[in-house]
């Protein structure tokens, strides 16, 4: 268990270089579009390579050729329809905004455990609820001055993201063979999301042109910092506790850390402004309600 809360939290520092680096990539002129599918076209690349050097491809394409629609359908789920709705709200606010909306996964992640015939976790529901509080207030000002067509360019998409991402993973841990290792899941999710990201590269070609070098650049930085490291940490976390829904939805919420360190980065970097009083004690209720969500999911004698 705390391996995996470790994992998560170094996930979560890596993950938080997709709200830095998108958000540059937007103020430097650069595209939802292409933000989102050069990441993933930059990962595939990599991943066969650790996949070659490592396993092989054997296990892994035999694995898909077994439920080949399932894989496809679920790896666009999780991928897909997680990234592309990230990077388009990303054009629409800052990166603290977004990764601290973005939190909405942890319940979202909780709220889904009866698809999967679990109960959900109250107690680990209760410290959701106080993260999320603690996510309200970080990013209040920014709502009363928003208009409702911008809340809806960011809240909208990330709600997508929230309930995909998790969705996903989970369907995708529950599909793969116990002998398949997180890399080659990883893969084999990149490999059966490529059609989506084709398309995607394909209207922006259209729509757009080719990306600028910058915009290039700094996409092949998303995909080895969040694509390669923070995804292969995350999902090894989550496969240390993957026969635990709540010790799941305690990994799930450790990137509940992302604003924090998108927070720092953010005003470090790009010269963000930090948040007022309220956005402070929005910060320590995401801390402490991470905290309790651990002690929540200690066993009873761990308690005592």
């Amino acid at each position: 268990m705390k391996k995996g809360i470790l994992l998560g939290l170094l996930a979560s520092f890596f993950f938080a270089f997709t709200f830095l680096l998108n958000r540059s990539m937007h103020l430097s002129g650069g595209s939802w579009v292409w933000s989102a599918s050069l990441r993933y076209l930059f990962t595939f690349p990599i991943f066969a390579l650790l996949v070659w050097r490592t396993s092989g491809f054997a296990r892994v394409h035999a694995a898909i050729r077994r439920a080949p629609f399932a894989w496809w359908l679920w790896s666009t789920v999780g991928f897909g329809l997680f990234y592309a709705p990230i990077c388009f709200a990303g054009d629409h606010g800052e990166s603290w905004l977004i990764a601290a909306s973005w939190q909405i996964t942890i319940v979202m992640g909780l709220l889904l455990s009866p698809l999967f015939q679990k109960k959900i976790a109250h107690k680990n529901l209760g410290a959701a609820a106080i993260i999320l509080v603690g996510v309200f207030l970080l990013q209040l000002g920014n709502i009363v001055s928003f208009r409702l067509e911008s809340i809806a360019l960011t809240l909208l998409p990330i709600l997508v993201a929230a309930i995909a991402y998790p969705l996903g993973n989970r369907k995708m841990m529950a599909l793969c063979p116990p002998e398949l290792t997180t890399v080659e899941r990883v893969y084999g999710m990149t490999l059966c999301s490529l059609p989506f990201w084709i398309l995607l590269a394909l209207y922006g070609l259209v729509s757009r042109g080719m990306p600028s070098a910058s915009q290039a650049a700094q996409s092949l930085g998303v995909a080895v910092l969040s694509g390669v490291i923070a995804t292969l940490l995350f999902f090894r976390a989550t496969d240390l506790v993957k026969d635990s829904q709540r010790q799941l939805a305690v990994v799930e919420s450790t990137q509940s850390f992302e604003v924090l360190f998108t927070l720092f980065g953010g005003v470090l970097l790009l010269h963000d402004a930090p948040p007022d009083a309220f956005g402070w004690v929005g910060v320590g209720l995401i801390v402490l309600g991470m905290l309790l969500s651990s002690l929540a999911s200690l066993p009873k004698q761990a308690k005592a």
